[in-house]
């Protein structure tokens, strides 16, 4: 086992991987709560039943594609990375395809279905891998440091430490609610491990969080230990429903369905591959080994997810936060993949992971991510605009792909306008055209 997933040659240990698994598994751990929710539409009133998915049969797609995934990644592609059913491409599948374009969710599962299949036809044939790896060093570790910036905004958001507000958008939160101040307690608390660098800083700091927040009645505790697992039977196999009526499928709509996951996903998994390999020192030679394997892995999960009844599977920057405890290798995918495999008949534990719990764990990691912009060269103003755009763009339009692509947008002009064209690879040139394109005729 220690051979297959090479822990000598990547300086780790059964302990650290397990760790680090079982960290990755508690920051994401929420996406088992609010995906059914979402793709059941539970937040929206006075719709006919006929346009919501069935919440327990989605809490078993949304575990079973995560198992599947995580899995792939561990075992082929030997990355410290988790997948589950992407925050943002579930709500663009519920509130868009559903509910404002009216299309049944059975298409838009065969929406899912055909980007999976889409995908891993281009990562056989390398294209993914080419582009990922044709992207530059300095962009690398921007769009490393944005989703720094952006799961730290998350994270503060969910805990209500930052709130919306009319005037400026943003504002402080309410520091005299309970549940603010627990959430700031576990960051400090994690903030002074990490300091005194205790090991496993910060999956001990999520664990003493939630048990403050039970103790002090801020989080409800479980009800019950285990119960029975939903069945899956009212999502799976919906995804070939739409290919039975092929007037569903063959128009403009449906195309740009697909298309849209087809962007969102690519480049959100990009920016996370990307991004938790440069953390956790995987990176070499400015190429990223295995990568193929790793974007083949994430399509198999797509793919997989869309059969069992669950919007796209995608690979999760929470990973980080296991990297941070120590995981180098897919041996802590596995352990996470087991831990969604209990979640099946352990759920009702899963109420306490709330976002006071998760949130020390997205601030911290953050920090860590963020240290990658002194290895950009700021003094060149070529480099730094781009650089720059793709890091602060992720937080502001709550994307990691629209940050991508409006750094990626200005660097091939500000290297030309620089004369260092000949340092721009093809590649960039046809990313150009297609971050105009998708800002043109699918971003509104």
């Amino acid at each position: 086992m220690k051979n297959y997933f090479k822990f000598d040659e990547l300086g780790t240990n059964y302990k650290r991987e397990i760790l680090g698994g079982l960290t990755t598994f508690l920051s994401m751990a929420y996406i088992l709560a609010v995906n059914p929710a979402t793709l059941s539409l539970s937040a929206v009133k006075d719709i006919p039943d006929s346009m919501r998915m069935d919440a327990g049969a989605v809490f078993v797609a949304t575990a079973l594609a995560s198992i599947v995934g995580c899995l792939f990644m561990g075992l082929i592609a030997n990355y410290p990375i988790a997948l589950a059913p992407g925050m943002g491409l579930n709500a663009f599948f519920a509130f868009t395809v559903v509910l404002t374009l009216g299309i049944p969710w059975q298409t838009g599962l065969t929406g899912v279905l055909f980007s999976g299949i889409i995908f891993a036809l281009l990562t056989m044939t390398g294209l993914r891998e080419t582009i990922i790896n044709a992207i530059p060093f300095e962009l690398k570790m921007a769009v490393s440091s944005g989703i720094g910036l952006f799961i730290t905004f998350v994270g503060l958001q969910g805990a209500g430490i930052i709130q919306n507000h009319e005037a400026t958008l943003v504002t402080l939160g309410n520091f005299h609610d309970p549940k603010v101040i627990l959430a700031l307690a576990g960051i400090t608390l994690t903030v002074i491990l990490m300091a005194k660098r205790v090991p496993g800083s910060i999956f001990i700091g999520m664990i003493i969080t939630a048990l403050i927040g039970m103790l002090t009645g801020l989080i409800a505790s479980p009800h019950a230990v285990v119960s029975s697992v939903p069945s899956v039977k009212p999502t799976f196999g919906a995804a070939f429903e739409g290919l039975m009526d092929p007037s569903k499928i063959l128009n403009m709509k449906f195309l740009i369905v697909v298309l849209t996951f087809l962007f969102i996903d690519f480049f959100d998994t990009a920016g996370t591959l990307v991004a938790v390999a440069t953390q956790a020192d995987l990176v070499r030679d400015n190429k990223l080994p295995r990568a193929g394997r790793a974007l083949f892995a994430d399509s198999l999960a797509t793919i997989t997810g869309a059969i069992f009844g669950t919007s796209t599977t995608t690979s999760y920057i929470e990973s980080s936060a296991g990297v941070a405890v120590g995981a180098r290798t897919g041996f802590a995918s596995v352990v996470t993949a087991v831990c969604f495999f209990l979640a099946l008949f352990f759920s009702p534990l899963m109420s306490v992971v709330t976002s006071a719990v998760t949130a020390p764990a997205l601030v911290i990691v953050g920090v860590l991510m963020v240290s990658n912009l002194g290895k950009i060269d700021w003094s060149r103003f070529e480099i730094a605009v781009p650089a720059f755009l793709t890091m602060i763009m992720m937080p502001l339009s709550y994307s990691i792909a629209t940050g991508i692509a409006c750094g990626f947008i200005f660097y091939p002009i500000t290297m030309i306008m620089a004369n260092r064209r000949k340092e721009i690879h093809p590649i960039m040139y046809f990313l150009f055209v297609i971050f105009v394109l998708y800002f043109v005729f699918v971003k509104h």
